[in-house]
């Protein structure tokens, strides 16, 4: 089977397969059918899979030209039909894996989707999952999944893997195409073979490690290295304030060190597909072990306290000015998750404004990549379409939370009463009498 697979894919025989067209699986499909390999989409969501075969975009990390060609040239095709399953050789299942309500992992969607693969599965196909998850989960749950419902065995009909997604939503160097990649597989033949997969269609480095689990592991341990280091600096600005000194300025002036310092700013809180959840997957997973992940539950008590951290000082700018939170009119700027993007998974801001309403606030908000979006109860909040002057000066407080650079901040200090910046998007404001700083 591994000479097989080796020389379909160096003939560029192969089938590619993906599961979820989303941010992740959607730059994947795209990316396998430019390096000349013809891939099916597979999605539940028929919205998607429509779009997809009209050859309409939806995803901010790909190029609208690339794949609205690959759909007219029958390179890329989508559906919501898993039978094409028995005709692919190679699959990748890259679906949304959130926590619950009880901040616990929600496999649910990895789940259905392998079940759905299962049935279908063949012989000769190589199987990885890219969706980031806790350590074991490729060897203790998908494993048996497709043995039971394939009838096939693991390493002998077919290939299982772990291949962690690497996004980074609106970063303008590294893409899909270029960051390299990590595969951890069951058994040396197919580690071999799923990396060589990748070393096809990527430019980024592929580095091979002995197992799954090293691969969910390391995938884990680059978000909760970011999760603590950013928990570290928002703790030391709740102190800064306190001392009267400039977080932001202390961290610019820690990075001229050229060893053993990487930069890290603070926030309102953390958001996004990865970093805010994943730390949860390995705490979860190490209870099993009797183990206490304390310092990722430090960091994350950090993080997740922000948001209110942030509409406390809100509250005391708006002393200032002899007005209080209960009543105020409060202009919101960004409500995505960072800068330049159209994506508000898990935003902060989403909850500094629902903070901001319950304690009596009158809320709007403008964010030029999010005109409309969906808040924790299901609700839909629509944004001003313009910063029209009069509104800005209408507001009793203007409260950045993302710092688009597409915003003309300037224009926002002249006109505004009074305003809270929780990302230092004015850094380069000269007057700065109406402005407070995280």
């Amino acid at each position: 089977m591994k000479e097989l697979l080796l020389a379909k894919i160096r003939n560029k025989n192969i089938t590619v397969g993906v599961v979820g067209l989303g941010y992740v699986g959607l730059p994947l499909a795209v990316e396998k059918a430019k390096a000349g390999y013809k891939t099916i989409g597979f999605d539940v969501q028929k919205e998607k899979v429509e779009m997809v075969n009209a050859g309409h975009n939806y995803i901010g990390d790909v190029v609208n030209e690339d794949l609205e060609e690959i759909v007219k040239s029958g390179m890329l095709s989508a559906t919501t039909d898993f039978s094409f399953v028995r005709d692919v050789d190679f699959i990748a299942i890259c679906v949304p894996t959130p926590l619950d309500e009880h901040q616990q992992p929600d496999i649910s969607y990895v789940r259905e989707s392998t079940i759905s693969v299962a049935k279908y599965l063949k012989k000769g196909t190589m199987v990885v999952l890219e969706s980031t998850t806790y350590p074991g989960t490729t060897e203790e749950l998908i494993r048996p999944l497709l043995e039971d419902g394939s009838g096939l065995k693991c390493g002998e009909d077919f290939y299982l893997g772990f291949s962690p997604e690497r996004v980074d939503p609106g970063n303008l160097l590294y893409k899909t195409k270029n960051t390299p990649k990590v595969v951890g597989a069951i058994g040396k033949d197919a580690t071999e073979v799923i990396a060589e997969m990748y070393r096809h269609v990527l430019e980024g480095d592929v580095y091979e490690v002995s197992s799954p689990a090293v691969a969910e592991m390391e995938k884990i341990l680059e978000n909760t290295y970011r999760n603590i280091n950013i928990g570290l600096v928002n703790e030391l600005a709740i102190l800064c304030h306190k001392m009267d000194i400039s977080m932001w300025e202390v961290v610019d002036a820690a990075k001229t060190k050229p060893y053993g310092f990487q930069a890290f700013y603070p926030g309102p809180g953390l958001g996004g597909h990865c970093i805010p959840l994943d730390p949860y997957y390995l705490s979860w997973k190490a209870r099993e072990y009797g183990f206490h992940t304390s310092m990722i539950e430090a960091s994350g008590m950090i993080n997740d306290r922000m948001p209110e951290y942030c509409v406390d000082r809100c509250g005391a700018v708006l002393n200032k000015f002899g007005k209080a939170i209960n009543g105020a009119k409060v202009l919101v700027l960004g409500v995505a998750y960072k800068q330049d993007i159209d994506d508000y998974r898990e935003s902060p801001a989403l909850r500094v404004i629902d903070i901001l309403e319950k304690r009596g606030a009158e809320v709007i908000y403008f964010d030029p990549w999010i005109p409309k979006y969906k808040n924790h109860h299901g609700e839909i909040k629509t944004g001003l379409k313009y910063l029209e002057k009069e509104i800005i000066a209408d507001a009793d407080l203007v409260v950045i939370t993302a710092a688009h650079t597409n915003i003309d901040y300037k224009y926002i200090a002249e006109n505004a009463q009074a305003i809270f910046d929780a990302k230092n998007a004015m850094k380069n404001i000269d007057e700065r009498d109406n402005i407070e700083v995280l």
